[in-house]
């Protein structure tokens, strides 16, 4: 699995660092604003961990906001479009979310994880090791697919099923890719988390309203705003260390 979306999103790099910020509605006009609403009024000199940075939109906002920033991606092309992006402002780094994370217990105020945890089969590790390196009073936000986006884009027979599920994407820079990733009930989301963190919010987000009369938005709008309005697509949560 881990060559598998390693590969994927190695071929998808040039697509994420050209085209994601301003043609993908479902992150520019869904996720990324429900996302950042949850993030620290004021972020000015604290020790910020992007996990899972992608082409590094996120880690460029943190840096805009006084943050101190690690961002880290399993993707090597990733971490290298990441790079160009924000050039030497944060420390970027290719590693695997599975495996123990190489910074220091208690090294971050702040933890983001934008769309990469479904990438993982086993959450427990994971989980304990954003404890381990979160200070205490420290947060962790991160956003998934919703499970019942899944459990019915896809058809599935059981919705308590934790499984290993594929679809193609079809992107102007790649042409189609496989990507696959895990779907897992709600209550196991919530059971892994609250195992190490205090949940403090379930986000279930709408479409922002910001965006609506942008011209190159107007597409996007039509297609998805009724529909997402009524069928959740992704889940974030905002958790604490105590």
């Amino acid at each position: 699995m881990k060559g598998k979306v390693i590969e994927a999103y190695d071929r998808l790099a040039k697509d994420y660092e050209k085209h994601v910020d301003t043609q993908s509605g479902h992150n520019a006009y869904y996720e990324r604003p429900a996302v950042m609403k949850l993030l620290p009024t004021e972020m000015k000199q604290l020790s910020v961990l992007d996990a899972g940075c992608a082409a590094g939109w996120y880690t460029e906002q943190f840096i805009k906001q006084g943050a101190l920033v690690t961002a880290i991606d399993i993707s090597p092309k990733m971490v290298e479009a990441c790079k160009r992006r924000i050039g030497d402002k944060a420390t970027v780094l290719t590693c695997d979310l599975s495996d123990p994370l190489p910074f220091n217990d208690e090294a971050f105020d702040l933890i983001v994880s934008s769309l990469t945890l479904h990438y993982i089969d086993n959450w427990v590790p994971t989980f304990r090791e954003f404890h381990r390196v979160l200070k205490p009073g420290g947060s962790l936000i991160f956003s998934v697919h919703h499970p019942f986006m899944d459990f019915t884009h896809f058809d599935r027979p059981d919705y308590f099923a934790h499984e290993l599920l594929m679809e193609i994407w079809n992107k102007k820079e790649s042409g189609p890719v496989e990507a696959t990733f895990y779907r897992r009930p709600l209550q196991e989301i919530l059971n892994v988390t609250s195992a190490q963190f205090i949940i403090n919010q379930i986000i279930e987000p709408k479409p922002s309203l910001d965006f609506k009369d942008l011209p190159e938005a107007s597409n996007w709008y039509t297609r998805w705003f009724d529909y997402l309005t009524t069928h959740p697509h992704f889940l974030i949560v905002k958790a604490c260390k105590s």
